[in-house]
């Protein structure tokens, strides 16, 4: 009886965690569908962003950048677990870059945090998201962060990098963020753009609004794609939590039935002695 006990507080358990999963994959589910929506307006954002800036630099290409030398990356991993090599893809494809060695740091994801702590240096360290709401908040504390780090810096930070993981093309992204990068114009403009500021002045106050927008397409892409690992990484743990649950059934049953024939034997053990006991008292 006892080791069917045993079994029967094994079953429960597992379900218990079958429950739990089931859970969390409807919930990253639910993150795919609100961020399929963000991104799609992100990315038409972007773009737009893109094809102004095309236009401004097209006229006004002898715009010099600001100068620095000092080299900054954001990595951005998870916050939270259960997905998959997420992070470890990320750590791997890091170890293949040949960083220079004042390169700083700003690791976004408490999971990445944790795996990077041993083998790099982490100059600042941000607290990231659960859910597609808080990106907004994620990339307030990015903002602070950067500030303090360029105030801080003993030169000025002159190139910005991001490392990601990139939904669209499912592959780990190194991208330049600052200097503005911009890929080949495919059009030419007739007419130069009307402004209302300085070149250089509205150079600056663009590349703000352009950083900004894309660190919100870069920041909802990579959730999609967690989002997308957990799916896949719940999938594989449901499919094989349910293959031990069927075993451990059939080991219940297994169990049932050999309690249930020595209750049989027993019962007819018991059955002969009766009969013996009668016997002896009638002869």
């Amino acid at each position: 009886m006892s080791k069917r006990r045993e079994v029967k507080e094994r079953l429960a358990t597992l379900d218990e965690i079958n429950s739990v999963m089931k859970t969390m994959k409807n919930l990253a589910l639910l993150e795919i569908r609100k961020l399929e929506m963000f991104l799609d307006t992100q990315r038409r954002v972007t773009t737009s962003i893109e094809m102004t800036a095309q236009d401004f630099l097209y006229f006004y290409p002898q715009i010099p950048a600001q100068p620095g030398h000092q080299q900054l990356l954001i990595v951005i991993g998870s916050e939270r677990g259960f997905c998959g090599d997420y992070n470890e893809s990320l750590v791997t494809f890091l170890n293949s870059q040949q960083l220079q060695r004042e390169t700083l740091m700003v690791v976004v994801g408490r999971k990445l945090e944790s795996k990077l702590l041993e083998n790099f240096h982490i100059a600042a360290f941000i607290e990231s998201h659960s859910v597609a709401e808080e990106v907004p908040i994620t990339l307030q504390r990015l903002i602070e962060v950067l500030n303090r780090l360029q105030q801080a810096a003993p030169t000025k930070i002159g190139q910005i990098s991001v490392l990601y993981y990139d939904d669209e093309s499912e592959k780990i992204r190194l991208r330049q963020l600052l200097p503005l990068s911009l890929p080949e114009p495919e059009l030419t403009y007739s007419h130069p753009p009307l402004l209302h500021l300085e070149p250089t002045q509205f150079l600056t106050k663009l590349t703000d609004q352009y950083l900004y927008v894309l660190l919100h397409e870069v920041f909802y892409s990579s959730f999609m794609r967690e989002n997308h690992k957990r799916l896949a990484h719940m999938d594989s743990a449901i499919q094989h939590l349910e293959k031990d649950t069927a075993r451990l059934r059939m080991r219940a049953n297994r169990l049932r039935q050999e309690e249930i024939i020595n209750e049989i034997e027993i019962i007819l053990l018991s059955t002969e002695v009766l009969s013996a006991n009668d016997k002896s008292f009638h002869p």
